[in-house]
């Protein structure tokens, strides 16, 4: 009797362990399939998009809006819309292996201009209440015309005097982007050690 109890309880325990594997195995996946193609978090590592996103910001990007890539392929899926002009997008820095995350100012087809830091599309001067202007303007305060190739973003940071972005690299190739950035989820304030409980939750516009 105590031996068939005992192949009763292995019996059990294996098939515990076979559900966990399971369980563990189908959260993999999904979490997986989530990141790739649906959900992906970032983490904001410098202050080009202040005060829009600050450092220590963590944020969610919708990867499906656009079309998420398929992995180690060129193709994307169908894209719910294109990006529009003022959308804040993360993608891969042009000229190396890392993400960046900037304002879409301009769209293919679109002529755009810096004119001591204010921004002309097509002639028209963009009301932008987002934007940061701290320290001495630089040269590129006065940039343009160009005109935006079919296919191509040109994207600019918040904080103008302080961004490297399609002004000094050029406008950005759709086929980079990543994602469009949703909702802060977290905000750690370094130089305090803390928190920063109001902006968490915050939409990104």
């Amino acid at each position: 009797m105590a031996e068939s109890t005992s192949e009763g309880t292995n019996a059990a325990r294996k098939s515990a362990i076979k559900d966990y594997a399971q369980i563990l195995l189908v959260s993999a996946v999904l979490a997986l399939f989530i990141r790739t193609f649906v959900v992906q978090a970032f983490q904001i590592p410098s202050g080009s998009m202040e005060n829009t996103l600050l450092v220590g910001d963590f944020l969610l990007a919708n990867k499906f809006l656009y079309g998420a890539q398929i992995p180690l392929t060129d193709v994307r899926l169908p894209a719910i819309r294109h990006p529009r002009r003022g959308d804040v997008i993360i993608f891969r820095d042009p000229r190396e292996e890392k993400d960046l995350i900037k304002r879409c100012v301009a769209v293919g087809g679109d002529t755009v201009e810096l004119r001591d830091n204010a921004l002309y599309v097509n002639g028209e001067k963009k009301h932008e209440d987002y934007i940061a202007l701290r320290g001495p303007a630089p040269a590129s305060a006065n940039f343009g015309p160009v005109t935006v190739p079919e296919g191509y973003l040109f994207m600019l940071g918040d904080n103008r005097n302080n961004s490297l972005d399609s002004r000094f690299w050029g406008p950005l190739d759709e086929k980079l982007i990543k994602g469009n950035a949703m909702v802060l989820y977290l905000s750690w304030d370094r130089e305090r050690a803390r928190p920063r409980l109001s902006r968490i939750g915050d939409v990104i516009r």
